[in-house]
Formats: C-alpha cells, sequence, structure tokens
C-alpha cells in the first residue's frame, strides 16, 4: 500500500511507501539496514509473486490468517532423523535448497519451531521403509530454517510437492505441503493450493526455494 502522504506526481513514492512490521523484523533478523528496504521494498520470501504469478501466501500481518493446512497423504512416518540435509550417498535428482523463516500470528519469529519433511525421490516414490528424504529439523532463534534435499519427481494425479509438518513448541501442528511455481499439473492436481507456492529460481545445475510460515502458537501461549 502506497503511503498516504504521497501525492500525484512525488518523484520518489516507492522510498516512501509503508513498511510492514513483517519487513521490519526480517530486517532485524538478517541485519539489513532499514534505509536499504525503504528504498528497495524488500519483504519476505512469500511477498514476492511467483513465476506463474499466482496469488503467494498472505502478508504476515497482525492478525493474519496462518499458512493453510493440507491432507498429510498415506506415506507420512513419524520419527524421522533429525537432520538439515536429505541427501544421502547415491541420492538422484536436482538438489533443491529450501529456506525460509516460522512466524507466528503476531509476526514474531517462532524459534525452535519443529519442521519434519518427507518428499518423493526423483521417480515419484516415496521410501515407505526407511526414512530416505525423510527427516525434522528445528529454527533457529530467529525463526530460520534451511533445508537441503532434491526436487521430487511425479507420480499419477499429483503436481511436484514437499510435506511439512510444522509446529511451535507446545503448540499446534500445522501439516501442510509446498509446491513449485511453472508445473503443469499445479492446473490439474485436486490438492494444489497458489498460497503454497515456494519462489524457486535456478542456481546454477541447483535450484533455490524460499518459504514463510505462519502458525497458529495459541496452544503454547495458553
Amino acid at each position: 500500500m502506497a503511503d498516504e502522504h504521497t501525492h500525484a506526481g512525488d518523484p520518489e513514492p516507492a522510498a516512501r511507501r509503508a513498511v510492514s512490521r513483517k519487513t521490519l523484523l526480517k530486517a532485524a533478523l538478517v541485519a539489513v539496514p532499514l534505509p536499504a528496504l525503504l528504498g528497495s521494498g524488500v519483504a519476505l520470501a512469500r511477498d514476492h509473486r511467483t513465476s506463474d504469478q499466482l496469488s503467494p501466501t498472505p502478508f504476515c500481518d497482525d492478525g493474519d490468517d496462518p499458512t493453510p493446512p493440507q491432507t498429510e497423504g498415506p506415506y507420512f512416518k513419524p520419527r524421522s532423523p533429525e537432520r538439515t540435509s536429505l541427501l544421502e550417498p547415491g541420492t538422484r535428482g536436482t538438489r533443491l535448497t529450501v529456506s525460509g523463516y516460522v512466524f507466528g500470528l503476531t509476526c514474531r519469529p517462532v524459534a525452535h519451531a519443529l519442521l519434519d519433511f518427507w518428499q518423493a525421490d526423483d521417480a515419484g516414490a516415496y521410501d515407505n521403509s526407511g526414512f530416505r528424504l525423510r527427516g525434522h529439523q528445528y529454527t533457529d532463534s530467529r525463526g530460520a530454517f534451511t533445508l537441503t534435499t532434491i526436487v521430487p519427481g511425479l507420480y499419477p494425479t499429483r503436481t511436484r510437492h514437499l510435506h511439512v509438518k510444522v509446529q511451535s513448541p507446545g503448540g499446534p501442528v500445522l501439516t501442510t505441503q509446498l509446491y513449485f511455481p511453472g508445473e503443469p499439473r499445479n492446473h490439474t492436481d485436486p490438492i494444489f493450493h497458489p498460497a503454497l507456492l515456494m519462489n524457486v529460481r535456478q542456481a546454477g545445475p541447483a535450484k533455490q526455494a524460499t518459504f514463510d510460515f505462519v502458525i497458529d502458537e495459541a496452544t503454547a501461549r495458553g
């Protein structure tokens, strides 16, 4: 939203646009000078539109809705190993790094939030006997996380996606899925939700993605 004091013909309206509370929080988290933010409009991962121009997950303004939940599916397994990289010797596929933050409904970062990821391999198959391409981790003191994995393969009826459970310490569990922009099957997958699109870019032979979760901490606060 433009600053209410910006007038027609103002040569620098973008430099004085209102900065959301979430943007200021990220500036503090990553130590970016506020003047740089005011001039560039930098915001969190989800604030930037993805390449297929679908609506991103909503801004984390006070009182905003949490990240949409989705079905767990048939392949979740509890007690996955704790690790930030799902890569193992012999893992095939395009390397993918996913990073972002976990926020509460008041836009405050959630430290030590649990994130449990699982996904299909490059051929679209899940490991149901072991824990290949499965693992959990915790956000750091800034609410940040990073996952190193591969781009999941396709299997019948589904587009490419990552499964994840997110939980603040003592709070309710959010079960959801993350999607890739520009996938043809996004338009035919009955589960796909545009608010769960990651921002994805090519990084040499690999891909880098970002996504920020907004979760309900009501149980933890009670």
